[in-house]
């Protein structure tokens, strides 16, 4: 989706980009084995249309910051899981309208740079 479609008048995305994470996730049973978590790179983009009251500058500390702590906690079934999470601290800010993030795990196959998901989402009402 072009955000422009979005924001006819423009906007600003704050991101980070590439944070990278080891998360114990996934379905396979060779997925399945606390010492051995996979290693993620987590994006995340928010988009602000310009005018927006409070200016469209986002501080992107609390995204940061709840991407570094997801090492370490219990066995997560799937991404999606992760993005729901990444994608409610994004939505925290009242001025951001949309949200895109994507996880992708890295080494999870020898033959890709990596796999995952990425999901963009509209501020709901």
């Amino acid at each position: 989706m072009d955000p422009m479609s979005l924001f006819p008048a423009g906007y600003v995305c704050s991101r980070v980009l590439g944070m990278e994470t080891e998360v114990a996730i996934g379905l396979h049973p060779w997925e399945r084995h606390p010492e051995r978590p996979n290693r993620l790179s987590v994006d995340a983009e928010m988009f602000v249309p310009e005018g927006a009251a409070g200016g469209a500058i986002v501080d992107y500390d609390g995204v940061r910051d709840l991407v570094r702590s997801w090492r370490g906690r219990p066995h997560v079934e799937v991404l999606e899981t992760l993005a729901e999470e990444l994608l409610a601290e994004c939505f925290r800010d009242a001025r951001v309208a949309a949200a895109r993030v994507r996880i992708t795990k890295t080494q999870i196959f020898p033959e890709a740079r990596g796999a995952g998901i990425e999901v963009f989402r509209r501020r709901k009402g």
